[in-house]
């Protein structure tokens, strides 16, 4: 447990450029108390203290304004930034070294007992107030834009954002890691861009038809 706690301090400091001491990380970050609260509670979960883990993540869940349910597996080095309003479901899988920014959502569509809460590959970030619905796969290295509504499979190396969620591929994992969140790549936008550029080009060279022309 200690070391899993280092490696998420350790990991903090290298997400987290206003993070400044080891102190400060262990007492301030919510996101680290309720993946340390989790821990327990799932631990729990899976020796079938039901009741014991549900209350544990309640309480997680008050302290810390996140909310994760003791079923959903969260990998290494995950880290919630800020966290407020995060909602992780009971089937819910999250691979390691996630970043997690606030408001985030990984919920279910189904009412069945069945895994119905999305599969979050490793090197994953998911921006402020994205949701993710159902039984879906985010691939490895892939970005969610901030507001974005995901309810299909997002490949490994692309980016997904807008409402619904519009996928961009052919990143390397080296360029994913270097977008800036702010300006992730729209196919949609680039689209209606490519065309404006045209209709721009067309229209002067109709224009050069006519000056010549008189």
């Amino acid at each position: 447990m200690f070391s899993l706690i280092k490696e998420d301090v350790q990991n903090i400091f290298h997400k987290d450029p206003a993070a400044r001491s080891w102190i400060e990380i262990l007492f301030c970050y919510p996101g680290l108390h309720s993946i340390i609260l989790h821990r327990f509670a799932h631990k729990l979960w899976k020796l079938n203290f039901l009741l014991t883990a549900r209350f544990i993540s309640h309480i997680s869940r008050f302290l810390t304004g996140i909310e994760i349910h003791p079923g959903a597996v969260i990998g290494k080095r995950v880290f919630i930034d800020h966290g407020m309003g995060v909602v992780i479901g009971e089937t819910a899988e999250v691979g390691d070294d996630v970043l997690i920014y606030k408001g985030v959502l990984l919920g279910g569509t189904s009412l069945e007992r069945k895994k119905r809460h999305p599969t979050v590959g490793d090197n994953v970030v998911l921006g402020s107030n994205s949701i993710v619905l159902g039984a879906v796969v985010i691939g490895d290295n892939a970005i969610v834009g901030a507001a974005s509504v995901v309810t299909h499979d997002v490949p490994a190396n692309a980016t997904a954002v807008g409402v619904p969620a519009r996928i961009s591929l052919g990143y390397s994992k080296c360029e994913i890691e270097h977008f800036e969140h702010s300006k992730l790549p729209d196919p949609i936008a680039d689209a209606m861009k490519f065309v404006l550029d045209k209709q721009k080009e067309f229209e002067n060279k109709i224009l050069e038809i006519i000056e010549k022309s008189k």
